[in-house]
């Protein structure tokens, strides 16, 4: 099954700068100030990159991530220019924030274990009283986390402490405030068109050469985001039942049963074909709902040959 998966890039593209490899993108930097973001079929939780890919995930999450972009153009600027490749963005290269922009609409996964554990403030922001997991918060919070480097966990940090440690200047950081809370809003109204309820989800965003703050990885996927269905979902609140979700959860409870949760000395569990094939299924049948469309697998016999020639055209044609 490894075969037609794309786990490992190891692309040279014409003018090629420098790559950085992060949990499931690899990044080629370009001379001509174009990044080349390819999606591997990586699967990545508690920090942790599993030993064995996804058959088709990285094409889901590209194609869910280009879609949302799309759909969400007017109203935050974002750095894609062009999908040459299934599993392939291209797009400006940007300085990133050392930041990711979380927001909760629901206290739900690191939000319900902090909450249950006593605590009532996550990032310098107070959560109310007398909730129960999975419920709406009054409105939602915006809640950082420090961007890792590959293997290291995302911590969470205040608003206050980013400003005081000169991590964003305030102005960006308000910018930065303004298009979360829009993006949250517009991902909010497609997934209801399609049944589904946005639970939470990370933005990030960079600056271009010219300073124009934009936009950038992926966005509203089921690696960066949790969806609910919204048919039942007050149903199950009221009768104390565990929400119906779509997103990568199921993957984090199937480790956790397995005891791990990326902790020193823990052990990955074993991922037979068939674990690696219902992964595969529940990705797929994550896209079909998030997209509201079938998904058309791609040609994985010669993966890596296939995405090189794609890229190698696209840049020829500029």
């Amino acid at each position: 099954m490894s075969n037609n998966t794309i786990y490992e890039t190891n692309f040279h593209f014409p003018c090629q700068k420098k790559v950085y490899k992060g949990k499931v993108r690899s990044v080629y930097t370009l001379e001509n100030d174009l990044l080349v973001m390819v999606a591997t079929d990586r699967l990545s939780a508690f920090d942790v990159v599993m030993p064995k890919g996804i058959p088709y995930k990285g094409q889901i999450l590209n194609q869910i991530a280009t879609q949302m972009m799309m759909a969400t153009k007017d109203i935050v600027p974002n750095w894609l220019r062009a999908t040459p490749d299934p599993n392939v963005a291209v797009g400006v290269a940007c300085e990133p924030f050392k930041i990711e922009m979380v927001i909760r609409g629901y206290l739900s996964g690191h939000a319900a274990r902090e909450y249950k554990a006593g605590k009532r403030k996550l990032c310098g922001v107070d959560m109310p009283e007398g909730m129960k997991e999975n419920d709406k918060f009054p409105t939602p919070i915006i809640t950082p986390a420090t961007k890792a480097e590959m293997g290291d966990h995302d911590e969470d940090i205040s608003k206050e402490d980013i400003l005081s440690k000169g991590i964003v200047s305030s102005a960006d950081y308000a910018l930065l405030e303004k298009y979360t809370y829009a993006l949250f809003e517009r991902g909010t109204e497609i997934a209801a068109e399609r049944g589904l309820i946005l639970v939470d989800t990370k933005y990030e965003f960079g600056k271009t050469k010219e300073g124009e703050i934009v936009l950038i990885d992926e966005i509203h996927t089921p690696d960066s985001s949790r969806y609910f269905y919204s048919e039942g979902y007050q149903e199950r609140q009221d009768n104390n039942e565990p929400q119906k979700q779509l997103s990568k959860e199921f993957v984090r409870q199937w480790l956790i049963a397995n005891n791990f949760q990326g902790l020193e000395g823990q052990t990955v569990p074993e991922m037979t074909d068939e674990y690696i094939e219902s992964v595969s299924d529940r990705y797929i049948e994550l896209y079909e709902h998030i997209t509201g469309e079938p998904f058309v697998k791609a040609d994985t016999t010669h993966i890596h040959d296939r995405i090189n020639r794609n890229v190698l055209n696209y840049l020829e044609s500029l």
